[in-house]
């Protein structure tokens, strides 16, 4: 077996790292990360993606917005530069000493790591998650971290006899931003830490925020991370943490670049935030957290609130004059360098923000760097301090001008109604004993692999179940997390036809396979 261009780590060490059982794909000259990496192009779930909303779906917006497929295609491409890079100008013992750095492996973790998002963007996710929780009693709800690893590992079908894709443990360790459970892994729990990591902030449910492994699934992450013995509980591999800052740099940049050319974010408001906090930022400051929530949309209060929130957040990197540089240059490249000139579909406008992108994904890739020793909420790679302010400083203009916006989120408001209807309507319907047998074929898979699932945690780890559950309750989780399983996995447009189905409001019959 060759090593793959890039590989840092020595035979043994590919060989721990490999999949319990060599695919039908595999060909013996080949790395078997490619064969992880084609496995997951070829996986339908893959293909969905064209059709999820990354922030707004097509429909919404006269301009040409990402979906989750143009989005992984980007996160891939810059996570790959970003490994290379590393390959090419870094220390290799440092790289083996921090677990190893395969630059395949990391696309295809890249490819991956959106598969678990469900329709309808990240309300799809919140709606889900509340349901999951309220109406099924899952504790661990839904987490597109979590689904995304779900997909890869149960749900989507190799061949026959198959469940999953049969990945390495390198790839399927390389997905999980938040390596523990919402509750039980690892011990101490996150959550408990005196400084929790990234994501691990406790929920409403006092389970992680964020996560990369339901319950039934916990036994697959374990297994993963098996494959790194000397990885800090809790911690991401440093492949991963490519990814992961890939990801980052990524939706910092394309978002603006949307909304820049559908004519949504607006210069005027913009340029009024950046330069009312720049000229009245000692005002700001004095301002109590009460008066400053009291002035709400007044120019350069949001850019305060995001201040203080870093500043108490993520005290290990912040700095006051960094921030204000940030906000500078952001200021100066973007508001007045793009925004300034409205955007016209000229090819010279769309060069201005082309480059503007361009540049800035240089900059921020050569701003990446390992650190043997990260912070609690840092990774084994990460940016330096000033690209990582002008990283928050951009993704605050997202946040701020463009997903807080009253008119999407009266669009969000209707598709979260689309979304909740469908998991009722296919409860009531699985509730019904002479027709649940004509319910979807795949939702009825879906169902009974949820409840074998929990039944086998409920024999082996009943302490993750928090005790003795009966039969009725397991066979209701089993439901719910088929339903789950089964709604998340669809497309935005088939989620508004089942809908639509299942409301009579269509005379439409024959569209597609169930």
């Amino acid at each position: 077996m060759r090593a793959s261009f890039g590989s840092v780590r020595d035979m043994d060490a590919r060989l721990s790292r490999s999949r319990p059982e060599q695919g039908r794909l595999y060909a013996p000259d080949e790395s078997e990360f490619r064969t992880d990496l084609e496995r997951i192009r070829f996986a339908t779930a893959f293909s969905r993606l064209a059709d999820v909303t990354q922030v707004v779906a097509s429909m919404a917006t006269g301009g040409v917005v990402h979906n989750r497929l143009t989005h992984t295609i980007k996160v891939t491409a810059v996570a790959r530069a970003i490994a290379v890079r590393l390959i090419r100008t870094q220390d290799h013992t440092l790289l083996h000493d921090l677990g190893g750095l395969d630059h395949v492996v990391i696309q295809a973790a890249a490819t991956a790591h959106d598969l678990g998002h469900p329709p309808f963007g990240h309300l799809g996710e919140r709606v889900l998650d509340r349901l999951a929780r309220e109406r099924f009693g899952l504790a661990d709800g839904f987490e597109g971290n979590a689904q995304t690893f779900r997909v890869l590992t149960e749900l989507e079908v190799l061949g026959p006899g198959d469940q999953g894709l049969n990945l390495t443990a390198a790839t399927r360790a390389a997905v999980l931003k938040y390596p523990w459970a919402c509750f039980y892994y690892p011990d101490p729990h996150p959550t408990d830490w005196p400084i929790a990591p990234r994501g691990a902030g406790r929920s409403r449910s006092k389970g992680a925020a964020k996560f990369s492994a339901y319950l039934i699934d916990l036994p697959q992450m374990l297994d993963a991370l098996a494959a790194f013995p000397r990885l800090p509980p809790g911690r991401q591999t440093l492949e991963c943490s490519v990814m992961d800052l890939a990801d980052d740099i990524t939706y910092s940049l394309h978002d603006v670049d949307d909304f820049h050319r559908s004519g949504v974010l607006q210069f005027s408001p913009v340029s009024g935030e950046f330069r009312s906090w720049e000229h009245e930022r000692l005002a700001l400051a004095d301002l109590d957290d009460s008066e400053l929530e009291g002035a709400r949309r007044r120019p350069g209060a949001g850019l305060e609130r995001l201040r203080r929130h870093l500043s108490s957040r993520d005290a290990w990197i912040f700095n006051e004059d960094m921030f204000a540089t940030a906000v500078g240059t952001v200021g100066d490249e973007f508001v007045d360098g793009v925004l300034a000139t409205p955007y016209d579909g000229s090819m010279a406008a769309d060069r201005a923000i082309s480059g503007f992108t361009s540049r800035w994904i240089d900059h921020l890739i050569s701003s990446v760097s390992p650190d043997l020793h990260p912070a609690v909420r840092s990774g084994y790679v990460s940016m330096d301090s000033q690209a990582w302010h002008e990283v928050s400083v951009l993704k605050f203009v997202n946040q701020y001008f463009i997903l807080d916006r009253p008119d999407l989120a009266m669009f969000q408001r209707g598709q979260e109604q689309t979304v909740e209807h469908l998991v009722l309507a296919f409860d009531d319907w699985l509730s019904d004993p002479i027709d649940a047998s004509r319910a979807p074929r795949r939702l009825l898979d879906l169902v009974n692999t949820a409840t074998n699932a929990y039944q086998t945690v409920a024999r082996e780890h009943p302490e993750w179940l928090g005790g003795t559950v009966s039969d009725a309750e397991l066979a209701r989780m089993g439901r719910g997390r088929g339903i789950i399983d089964f709604v998340s996995g669809l497309t935005d447009a088939q989620t508004i036809a089942f809908g639509a189905r299942l409301s009579g409001a269509t005379g439409l019959l024959w569209s597609t396979s169930l």
